[in-house]
């Protein structure tokens, strides 16, 4: 039906979102946009239009992006159930937007004004990766942060951190010659790590129990 369309209405909206208002509504003829965002989690809803009325929403979200390239780098010191966050801007924009939370589903926004590079976030949970961005942006009215906010750093850390709850899983060995043997298992899954995973050890022994081995 798309030669009886008119057109296509798309919102582009933040998460989180504190605007008290809805995203602005962009409309046009084609059926492809171009939009430079920042690494914080977007939402973009999606429908077409004709004489008769609007279609339904087609709703994505925008994957997870890696932020090797950016400009600094975020320092995040626990203090039990807070953590002071600072870094060092590469200039002094008119403020910076934080997003901090343990996914897209659980963040918060903060807009910090003063130019010291450093601020405190509370409340968070002992055993839970969060993941914390600071983004620069001068223009700091709430509605303009889609346009003009770029990305200044990622960082991830854990509050408290406790002992893996679970050990690795489905533990194989094949391969097996005089002298190797190949061992594989599945990795722990993140919400079971309950803190930064430094790596595996592994110990075996030989058949006679004499010599026990092991290997990190």
């Amino acid at each position: 039906q798309s030669e009886n369309v008119l057109g296509y209405f798309i919102n582009v909206e933040r998460i989180p979102n504190s605007c008290s208002h809805s995203p602005n509504r962009i409309s046009l003829k084609e059926r492809k946009i171009l939009v430079n965002l920042s690494l914080a989690y977007y939402r973009v809803n999606i429908s077409a239009y004709n004489e008769a009325g609007e279609s339904p929403r087609a709703i994505y979200i925008v994957p997870e992006f890696s932020g090797t390239d950016l400009p600094g780098q975020i320092r995040v010191k626990s203090q039990g159930t807070s953590a002071v966050v600072t870094w060092t801007p590469e200039y002094n924009p008119k403020c910076f937007v934080v997003d901090w939370g343990t996914g897209k589903e659980d963040m918060h926004m903060k807009i910090v004004t003063t130019a010291t590079g450093n601020f405190t976030l509370d409340n968070f949970q002992p055993y839970k990766l969060y993941k914390i961005m600071v983004h620069a942006s001068d223009v700091c009215q709430c509605e303009s942060f889609i346009r003009h906010e770029k990305t200044f750093g990622v960082t991830h850390f854990y509050s408290v951190e406790g002992v893996p709850r679970t050990g690795p899983a489905n533990v194989t060995i094949l391969n097996i010659t005089k002298h190797s043997a190949l061992v594989k298992w599945t990795q722990i899954a993140a919400e079971d790590r309950l803190g930064f995973l430094q790596g595996y050890r592994i110990s075996y022994t030989d058949s006679s129990r004499k010599k026990s081995l092991g290997k990190s």
